[in-house]
């Protein structure tokens, strides 16, 4: 088993046990404490990624990638398992909202963004989960998830790829302007939106010279004032 498939098994048991709890609790009256989703969108070079994984340790979340989603996505059996996760009431309203955005022209209707978008929806539901790419953020709605943007100057995403990456300059402007031209053009092929507009998220974050550490905290602060202001209670930080 390849570690994408590794991380997505544990993931599936993780949510099967906090579905079978929050059954139990609400059999007993109670209400659990949610665990609402972080979306983070980076440029390249800008360490996006990085400060995903990061805030996934200190949130006690899974992150999952784009390889990951798109593992799911094109797996039958891994998304029949997220659907059936669900209880049945959050199956029928998914399954409402699904046809009501799929009858829209503004939508990809191609099977897989259908995967995509039910997909996503099913894994906000479950919650718990750092989903880094995918344009996450323009699928869901805001209530239950904070989304995040990593950007930097050329100069600063240069140099990390150079660092971090091993890269030369050649292959990092090049391995840069690809990837932004690519990532831009999912967005506004599919979402007819701009992946650049700071509207489309909670917090924009220019590591240029704010450092990780700086950065991290700010993420945090973020995503506590956000639930805090919309009166959800969550589940603690991870210490």
């Amino acid at each position: 088993m390849g570690s994408i498939e590794v991380i997505i098994d544990r993931q599936l048991r993780r949510w099967e046990m906090e579905q079978r709890k929050k059954a139990e609790e609400e059999k007993r009256g109670e209400c659990g404490a949610i665990r609402p989703i972080v979306t983070v969108s980076r440029q390249r070079g800008s360490r996006g990624a990085y400060l995903a994984e990061r805030l996934a340790e200190k949130l006690g979340y899974q992150l999952l990638h784009r390889e990951v989603i798109d593992h799911i996505c094109n797996s039958t059996g891994y998304h029949r398992q997220i659907i059936k996760s669900l209880d049945d009431k959050v199956r029928s309203r998914i399954e409402l909202w699904f046809e009501g955005v799929f009858k829209g022209l503004y939508v990809d209707s191609s099977d897989y963004f259908r995967h995509l978008y039910k997909v996503m929806i099913s894994i906000a539901e479950l919650g718990g989960v750092v989903v880094v790419g995918r344009a996450a953020n323009f699928i869901l709605g805001r209530d239950r998830v904070f989304s995040i943007r990593v950007v930097a100057s050329l100069p600063r995403r240069l140099e990390n790829l150079i660092q971090y990456q091993n890269l030369t300059r050649e292959q990092a402007e090049k391995d840069i302007r690809e990837t932004d031209r690519e990532r831009q053009e999912f967005v506004r092929s599919h979402f007819r939106q701009d992946i650049d507009s700071p509207g489309a998220y909670d917090l924009v974050i220019n590591t240029t010279y704010i450092d990780l550490e700086s950065a991290l905290t700010l993420a945090e602060t973020g995503i506590k004032s956000k639930w805090r202001a919309l009166g959800i209670a969550t589940a603690p930080f991870a210490e």
